[in-house]
């Protein structure tokens, strides 16, 4: 490449730097370095990351200090690799990947998987789930599955988190399937459980399982009753579906106040079936929970103008100027390299 006069740039130095950290080689890491000081690659994260890499592997915490002190910008990866001056341990990595799962840092998870391989660590319980739940959180179920699948010892918090990911990606079959496989292993299922794969039914329109879940869970099968998020998602299940009547039903017999998510359900439920009225009465009661939001105000205004009722159109209006409410700008944001560049869009 040196040879034929191309020149190596950003994304050619980590995979190098990568493969010297894999042998502790200290001597070509600086020299490496070097190079990265006069191509100007200084304020690229991951090039920075992989000379992190690089000084940790051969156990010199000094340079890794001064390279970390000279970051203009860090991220989850570098406050893993800097953590108390020592090479990062099982405790800061399963840390660092709860932080990857929360952002949706995918780049970075990888990242930290790959330094997981490649340091020889074996997949105990926790770094385990650690991975999965931020593969799951990230949308690529398929590599948390492999994860699962390669794992010696799971608990329920493994099996959770492989089932929110599936609830997540939308897939219901597959979460439903995975969910009995845990009954039939004998693992304890438990709230969060239960919330995952009423979720994933809402989602897929698989009623007939969900309401079978639900009543195993009324009745008792597993050990608690029903919390309000079970019945939130029950509810959605049911509104999506068209069983607006039904959905309604379980929501007076419920034994705790309706919430946000619920009446959003309902509104959302009557305006895809033709329930407008049902709609409103949804709108209504978001005002009232949150008399502060202009959104509400909003959705209600709309639902009476697709309606035809202008003079409650004018009124919605006229308490929103009473409150000094304003209909929040519809907003984007997009970031361009280097990535400390955010331009945010407002729409009128």
């Amino acid at each position: 490449m040196h040879k034929s006069s191309i020149l190596p740039n950003n994304f050619t130095f980590p995979f190098l730097l990568k493969s010297l950290a894999d042998s502790h080689d200290f001597k070509q890491g600086q020299c490496l370095h070097t190079h990265v000081l006069k191509l100007g690659h200084l304020y690229d994260i991951y090039v920075h990351n992989s000379l992190l890499n690089v000084y940790a592997s051969c156990g010199r915490m000094e340079f890794c200090r001064q390279v970390f002190d000279e970051m203009p910008q860090r991220d989850v990866v570098s406050w893993t690799m800097q953590y108390a001056g020592v090479v990062p341990n099982h405790v800061t990595m399963v840390n660092a990947l709860a932080a990857c799962a929360n952002f949706g840092a995918l780049e970075m998870g990888v990242w930290i998987h790959d330094f997981i391989r490649r340091s020889g660590w074996e997949l105990d319980v926790i770094l385990g789930t650690s991975l999965i739940d931020m593969y799951g959180k990230c949308g690529r179920i398929e590599e948390g599955l492999a994860v699962f699948n390669s794992m010696k010892e799971k608990n329920t918090f493994t099996w959770n988190a492989l089932i929110k990911g599936l609830a997540l990606a939308k897939n219901g079959k597959e979460t439903f399937g995975w969910f009995k496989r845990m009954e039939q292993e004998g693992i304890r299922v438990d709230e969060v459980t239960l919330v995952s794969v009423l979720n994933a039914c809402s989602h897929s329109g698989l009623v007939d399982i969900g309401r079978q879940i639900f009543l195993s869970l009324s009745d008792g099968k597993y050990g608690f009753l029903p919390g309000v998020k079970h019945y939130a998602c029950m509810i959605d299940l049911l509104a999506r579906s068209g069983y607006l009547e039904d959905a309604l039903k379980c929501l007076r017999e419920m034994p705790y106040e309706p919430t946000k998510a619920i009446w959003g359900s309902l509104l959302a439920g009557g305006k895809t079936h033709g329930n407008l009225e049902l709609s409103e009465f949804a709108a209504r009661k978001l005002v009232e929970l949150e008399p502060g939001n202009s959104a509400y105000y909003v959705l209600l205004s709309n639902i009476y103008a697709e309606m035809g009722r202008w003079n409650d159109v004018e009124k919605v209006r006229g308490m929103m100027k009473q409150r000094d409410l304003k209909k929040d700008l519809g907003c984007s944001s997009v970031e361009f390299e280097p990535s400390d560049q955010v331009t945010q869009l407002l729409a009128q």
